[in-house]
């Protein structure tokens, strides 16, 4: 019983730190190219 449970878990860590990482690199991304981000979109930057 523990061993699904344990799994479960271990997979739904592993999902929350993937976006957790996602997010911050996206934000880096768009300090990077001069704008900034705002509910988690990117604003003022130029393509």
């Amino acid at each position: 019983m523990f061993r699904p449970v344990r799994t479960l878990f271990l997979v739904l860590l592993a999902f929350l730190s993937g976006v957790f990482v996602e997010r911050f690199n996206h934000s880096e991304r768009c300090l990077d190219h001069g704008g900034m981000v705002s509910d988690g979109l990117c604003i003022g930057v130029l393509q």
